[in-house]
């Protein structure tokens, strides 16, 4: 026994993800809906992720800020965000001229038997209000992962002020508070070691249940949406994002392997929340630095949704040629905004793509009752989606890191400089 447990542990954690996939695969097809019953071991490890999201972030955030300092934080937003809305933007478009090439609504007809209301879309105003949590322990106890990222921001700058404070009271009470986050962030990581060793028994479970469970002849029927949204992705992963980093200098294949722990879990189990930690680590293979990746990870798995981005363009196309409608280029344009926008808003958790494609549909004065036509297949589109989602939260920081270290080099060099002019004199 001890040999098998050594024999598993050293075995990279790739290949124990892959062959948790197949076996699951090959489980799932030959005992069909029987093969529910090891749902459970998928349930354990959804469970055990979502139970490590809500402290992993709250200390990864808290001793990311006390790394950096005001100034710093402070220019690390004003980079991330733009590459958020500008890589989502693309997105959308993505999969509005896809769809307007494959036509996935032809042919198609609405449901009758199922009617969906449309959400109530927050405003622009409730959306900030709600960052702020009235109840932190609600907030902690509901996994409201904005309000977590906002009080979490919030208390690791307090520290951070008064570990630099002119108080040496203060000083101490700070690097005190400090040391507590490290040895919890230490924790933490141990514990996340610990269900990653479980992570293949978990994907092996959700792979079987859901080949065995997912009726094949929705997939069938709904092939071109799943097609165009699978080739969507495809192009945002392998074009457009690789053109923004070789931009920046960045070696995109090498990246690409140190991440593919991270793309493959989240494909698994459609969740960019419940893939955070994974991504964190894999950021730290890809040579993200410690700082950038704890600030802009967490905060990306909640409000960067690329890969639901193309989902919505898809969808609007789907839906419209299903009513029979041409989107002009002014209505496109604003489905672009919309579709931006919504998949900003939309959460980093399985199945939440369809509340932001409602809320589109209502936007661009679609039937929501679409949606419906497409739940039967959401489980499949929703994997590929959240792999599009976590390959852009990490090639977005990859991008910050590098800006980063840019300005680093250029500060040595001026220092240089500045020292060797000295000399001279």
């Amino acid at each position: 026994m001890g040999k098998i447990w050594r024999w598993y542990m050293n075995m990279s954690f790739m290949v124990k993800m892959t062959g948790g996939f197949l076996i699951g695969i090959l489980l799932g097809v030959v005992l069909g809906e029987h093969s529910s019953f090891l749902a459970p071991l998928g349930t354990l490890f959804l469970n055990l992720l979502k139970m490590i999201v809500i402290p992993l972030v709250i200390f990864s955030l808290m001793v990311a800020v006390n790394h950096s300092n005001p100034k710093e934080l402070g220019r690390i937003g004003l980079k991330i965000f733009p590459f958020y809305l500008f890589s989502t933007g693309i997105a959308v478009v993505i999969g509005i001229i896809l769809a307007k090439i494959t036509n996935p609504g032809a042919g198609f007809s609405l449901p009758t038997e199922v009617v969906m209301d449309a959400p109530i879309r927050p405003s622009f105003v409730d959306t900030l209000l709600n960052m702020v949590p009235s109840n932190i322990f609600n907030a902690l106890a509901q996994g409201d992962i904005l309000a977590v990222v906002f009080v979490s921001v919030i208390a690791g700058l307090a520290i951070l002020f008064m570990r630099h404070s002119l108080d040496e009271k203060q000083q101490e009470m700070g690097d005190f508070l400090f040391k507590l986050l490290e040895a919890g962030n230490e924790v933490i990581s141990k514990i996340l070691n610990g269900i990653l060793v479980y992570a293949p028994i978990g994907v092996l479970g959700i792979t079987a249940n859901t080949f065995g469970t997912q009726g094949l002849d929705t997939a069938i029927a709904l092939g071109k949406f799943i097609g165009t949204s699978y080739l969507g992705v495809i192009i945002l992963v392998g074009v457009a994002f690789p053109i923004m980093m070789k931009v920046f200098g960045i070696k995109v294949i090498q990246f690409y392997k140190d991440i593919k722990e991270a793309a493959f879990t989240s494909f698994v189990t459609s969740s960019s929340i419940g893939t955070l930690p994974v991504t964190i680590k894999c950021a730290e293979k890809a040579g993200i630095g410690e700082r950038v990746a704890k600030l802009t990870l967490p905060i990306g798995a909640t409000v960067n949704m690329n890969g639901t981005a193309i989902r919505f363009g898809v969808a609007v196309i789907f839906a419209a040629e299903i009513m029979g409608m041409t989107l002009s280029t002014p209505e496109l344009a604003t489905i672009v905004i919309i579709g931006t926008m919504a998949a900003i808003g939309t959460a980093g958790v399985p199945g939440a793509g369809l509340i932001g494609m409602s809320i589109v549909f209502t936007q661009a004065g679609l039937p929501i009752e679409i949606v419906a036509l497409t739940a039967g297949i959401n489980i499949l589109v929703d994997m590929i989606f959240t792999f599009g989602n976590v390959v852009g939260d990490l090639v977005g920081a990859k991008i910050v890191d590098q800006t980063e270290k840019w300005k680093v080099d250029n500060t040595v060099e001026e220092n240089a400089v500045i020292v060797t002019s000295s000399a001279r004199m």
